[in-house]
């Protein structure tokens, strides 16, 4: 049986950071009580088998969660236009020790956030990220109909492994000092489905709301060609352009 490594450090803050707040008003449209993006990237593909999609990316090995959480993003964008292109494990390692300077030594999802921002990754590139309040299920059930997704971070709950393993949700547990990234791409009431070593996960809101300490909505630039009543792109590319200059 695979091991499991961590690797997510605590939270990093920029006051630059993009909020999803700013740009949803009240006019958005209120998101399904449930949904899942996974079929729809199934059927374009031709392919359920979500451990063929989302592989372990040497997260049995190395403490490079918060890249595995950015490649399994990637499928799941590419899988929308019909593209079938999953990172490479050894382009997934290679990326995390280029960030971290050659040591197996976690990262924050802030950093890894923003090299992507300013550079392509296995050839595709993303407009932009937003910082989503993780207490705000409304704006995280937005940002993963809206957009596919959402990148997540938590602080590891003692049963976090053993639960995987028996394929039971996460449920809320003593914290530990780890930290995960995942990435998040269903949810209905009651529980939230992620993407993490080789395979689903689902998790309770519970658990969501005592373990999350960090989300992120990544904006593709394939969604420039769609509109959303609510969600306002143009100054958040006005807002990009500022804070990169």
């Amino acid at each position: 049986m695979p091991s499991h490594r961590f690797g997510k450090h605590p939270p990093k803050h920029d006051y630059r950071t993009l909020r999803f707040t700013t740009y949803a008003s009240k006019q958005l449209t209120a998101p399904p009580q449930s949904y899942d993006v996974l079929p729809e990237v199934y059927e374009k593909l031709k392919i359920n088998n979500p451990s063929a999609l989302f592989p372990m990316d040497g997260n049995d090995t190395w403490s490079d969660c918060t890249i595995a959480a950015l490649a399994h993003a990637q499928t799941v964008y590419r899988g929308l236009l019909g593209r079938k292109k999953i990172m490479a494990e050894s382009a997934v390692e290679k990326l995390y020790f280029q960030l971290t300077g050659g040591i197996d030594s976690g990262l924050n999802e802030l950093d890894v956030l923003n090299y992507w921002r300013q550079n392509k990754v296995s050839g595709d590139e993303i407009l932009a990220f937003a910082s989503i309040d993780p207490k705000n299920h409304v704006h995280i059930q937005q940002a993963i109909h809206l957009f596919g997704g959402v990148y997540v971070g938590f602080q590891v709950q003692k049963n976090c492994e053993q639960e995987f393993d028996a394929r039971q949700p996460w449920t809320p547990g003593k914290l530990t000092k780890d930290g995960h990234a995942v990435f998040a791409v269903g949810y209905d009431q009651q529980v939230l489905t992620v993407l993490t070593w080789g395979n689903t996960q689902q998790a309770t809101w519970a658990w969501w709301d005592e373990c999350v300490d960090e989300a992120y909505a990544i904006i593709a630039p394939e969604v420039k060609n769609s509109k959303w009543p609510g969600f306002d792109l143009a100054q958040l590319e006005a807002d990009l352009a500022e804070v990169a200059h």
